[in-house]
């Protein structure tokens, strides 16, 4: 008996929609929780325990490095096994209970330890939870499923990052009142996600086969995305070196905040809307374009004359946020389709690598150059990787093929 065009994707969004939604929640309350820590942990580690800036940033690059290291890993390892909740509730469960544990540090090894054990479970979580996400999505509809998730984590980390600022005052500038209210949050994910979160039955189509250790399914489309996903990361710096060229050019120290808060509004609201439309236009389209968005908020850093064109650089940067998060994991899982937790893995590690020697060298060319050589970076990076991607054709989405028929 055959079933109507769409009927699949109906049955799936009426077993497993909740999945997309659930996961949002638990992501919301994560970054909740990690947010009110990490939001306050710069000021706690140089007011409170007097680390000098050399240790802060070993304790920072150790506990990335850490998370990109475990992220192919977890990704195989959820597709070998066929389970992905487990690895997912693994990861939440041990970042909830380590990253309170900031309020009874005293030493630069304890903030090293919890940093590290935190990031530990970021990397065993993240690969297998987007796998689990693509799992419980029509192949049609990832990147709006993607975008969904995207804007309740940013949400999350506009609440939690509000909240702690304002906790802290309520607290007498008790940083470790703050750290220990800031479980609650956490310890509420970790139950969304095992109470409310299913792992789905996949089809033939989408399980993962049982291959030997180290043969990937690659296409050369996925290998000629990766490549050019990796080449734009690398011009990818932080998001403190467009908040340090608003200072440079005239906006107020204690304007920043607000900045950066206007900054994850504009990717909070704009996340589904955008990845919804990745699903119409093509993910690849989705990608190239937000890559040149990226240039443009890169080049109106570069030349701005004053606080307006940081203004605008900063949003245009936010809304770049919100296309190509989506895209990029929504991409990766079609053109890994048997092997999502592997793909979105080796996605995830690549990108964080390259983001990390991305502001590695923005700081050293600001120093040398100035402002213009970091952001010069970027839009030598970003065109450069739309340039590859879009030279590959789109990958037209399922709807469009439909349309196309």
């Amino acid at each position: 008996m055959s079933t109507r065009p769409g009927e699949e994707n109906e049955r799936s969004l009426a077993v497993y929609g909740r999945n997309i939604w659930a996961l949002s929640a638990v992501s919301f309350l994560t970054d909740v929780h990690s947010e009110a820590i990490l939001a306050l942990l710069p000021a706690f580690m140089a007011g409170v325990l007097g680390l000098p800036k050399s240790l802060i940033g070993v304790i920072e690059g150790a506990a990335g490095a850490m998370a990109s290291a475990l992220q192919v890993m977890s990704g195989w390892l959820s597709d070998r096994v066929g389970n992905r909740k487990g690895f997912a509730v693994l990861g939440y469960s041990l970042s909830a209970l380590v990253k309170s544990l900031m309020a009874f540090a005293r030493l630069f090894v304890h903030v090293l330890a919890i940093r590290v054990v935190d990031r530990i479970g970021k990397g065993i979580r993240t690969a297998p939870r987007d796998a689990l996400l693509a799992d419980s999505a029509a192949r049609q509809l990832r990147g709006r499923s993607f975008g969904i998730h995207r804007a309740a984590d940013t949400l999350g980390a506009v609440v939690g990052s509000g909240g702690a600022f304002l906790l802290l005052g309520m607290l007498q500038n008790n940083y470790r009142s703050v750290f220990l209210w800031a479980i609650i949050p956490g310890i509420a994910a970790v139950v969304v996600m095992v109470v409310a979160v299913r792992e789905p039955r996949r089809t033939p189509e989408g399980r993962p086969e049982r291959a030997e250790p180290g043969k990937l399914l690659w296409t050369r489309q996925l290998v000629v995305f990766l490549a050019a996903h990796t080449l734009f990361s690398l011009g990818n710096f932080s998001y403190v070196f467009f908040l340090l060229r608003a200072k440079d050019v005239g906006i107020a120290e204690h304007i920043l905040p607000l900045l950066y808060f206007a900054y994850n509004i504009v990717y909070a609201v704009a996340a589904a809307p955008v990845g919804s439309l990745s699903d119409v236009v093509g993910h690849r389209n989705m990608l190239w374009a937000s890559y040149l968005v990226y240039a443009g908020s890169c080049l109106a850093m570069f030349i701005a004359p004053g606080p307006g064109w940081a203004v605008a650089g900063m949003v245009v940067y936010g809304l770049h946020s919100a296309m190509v998060n989506p895209a990029a994991r929504a991409m990766t899982s079609q053109l890994a389709e048997r092997r999502k937790g592997t793909g979105l893995g080796l996605y995830h590690s690549l990108a964080g690598l390259a983001a990390f020697g991305a502001s590695f060298a923005a700081g050293l060319l600001w120093d040398k150059v100035g402002p213009q050589g970091t952001f010069t970076l970027g839009l030598v990076c970003a065109p450069l990787a739309a340039l590859i991607l879009a030279g590959q054709g789109p990958i037209a989405s399922r709807a469009g093929r439909r349309r196309q028929r």
